[in-house]
């Protein structure tokens, strides 16, 4: 078994595991120990995984890392975990930055079993970073997030390798985050660096004005244009005549301002494309967000939906249609009572994927 079907093996298991990881040693055991033997360690091999390593860090004694992952005795990746189900991003990683400092490692991971934020030293040597220059989400990975976890296997760990690439992964993810930034709310600054370009009048605050909705609007359709032309070489290469233009994926501006995307509906997503691997390909589940409701569909089709979140109310629930498009709607109070749903989601999402209308 090659390292990626090692990693979808156990993303493949999280659905029936989730309800039962209510704890760190839970979450550490049926997700964290899996990850690291995939990474090509013996985690029953105290000299290649040390448990609970102590790594004293002044006059606090005793104070424990995870995981150590070792190499001739010396620690090459430190692990600090958190139980299943942790937002990773509201935590800041004291911790792990203290073990950092007084161990010889060049890489700290921060994980809750799903998402594994990778840190190293590229701003100031031993000293961890405060943000990660890899983020690898096991319900949701690309090849090209593979390819870079790869790099921390045993059989290809290199650590000059690894720094080499890191600090382009960090600046790139930094670099993406800020055009993302400027694609939905573009800045002062940003606006009069375009305007520059293509306006040699007076800049007022009437010109600005405009010229940031040029500049959104303009930005957009310029995405809008790129993956247009990616769908039509993609189907041009399948054979397919196309005679009428894609449909923007953008939506309209007014819609786009008031519809946003929660991380709680991001992790929902997750959580049931994650059941659904086992009966219809990951990326056949699609989400689209509205102002009332964030829908899951199959194929991106509004006539195939397979569930929506109702989450922006106090009370939260689920709505999962069945194959003659009813919905019926089920309170939620956490995240984990999606996988009791898992029969209803699996049944309507190989209904559509069998290619029922």
């Amino acid at each position: 078994m090659d390292f990626l079907d090692q990693l979808r093996l156990i993303a493949s298991r999280v659905p029936n595991q989730a309800g039962h990881l209510q704890t760190e040693e839970a979450t550490k055991n049926a997700l964290v120990l899996p990850f690291i033997k995939a990474l090509g360690f013996d985690v029953f091999d105290p000299t290649e995984v040390q448990p609970e390593l102590t790594a004293d860090v002044g006059v606090k004694k005793g104070e424990k890392v995870d995981y150590a992952i070792l190499r001739d005795g010396k620690p090459i990746i430190i692990m600090e975990c958190k139980k299943y189900g942790t937002d990773l991003k509201k935590i800041t990683a004291t911790q792990l930055f203290r073990y950092f400092t007084v161990t010889e490692t060049r890489f700290g991971v921060l994980t809750n079993g799903i998402h594994y934020f990778f840190y190293t030293d590229l701003d100031q040597p031993n000293m961890m970073d405060a943000k990660p220059f890899l983020e690898f989400n096991l319900l949701d990975f690309k090849d090209q997030d593979a390819e870079e976890l790869k790099k921390f296997t045993k059989s290809t760990f290199d650590i000059s390798n690894i720094l080499s690439t890191a600090t382009d992964l960090k600046y790139t993810k930094e670099i993406q985050r800020v055009l993302n930034e400027q694609l939905h709310s573009p800045s002062e600054e940003f606006v009069r660096l375009l305007a520059g370009k293509v306006y040699s009048g007076r800049m007022t605050q009437v010109v600005k004005d405009q010229f940031a909705t040029l500049t959104k609007r303009a930005f957009q359709q310029l995405v809008n244009d790129k993956i247009s032309d990616r769908l039509k070489v993609a189907l041009a290469d399948n054979g397919s005549n196309i005679t009428e233009p894609v449909e923007p994926v953008v939506p309209p501006q007014e819609e786009e301002e008031k519809i946003i995307t929660t991380p709680e509906e991001w992790e929902a997503f997750y959580i049931v494309r994650a059941i659904l691997r086992e009966v219809v390909e990951p990326k056949k589940v699609a989400i689209r967000d509205a102002q009332s409701y964030c829908a899951v569909l199959y194929d991106d089709n509004n006539r195939k939906p397979i569930c929506r979140f109702y989450f922006n109310s106090k009370s939260k629930a689920v709505g999962v249609f069945d194959t003659q498009k009813i919905e019926t709607r089920t309170p939620i109070s956490d995240l984990t009572d999606l996988y009791q749903m898992a029969d209803g989601l699996k049944a309507v999402a190989t209904f559509h994927g069998n290619g029922k209308p």
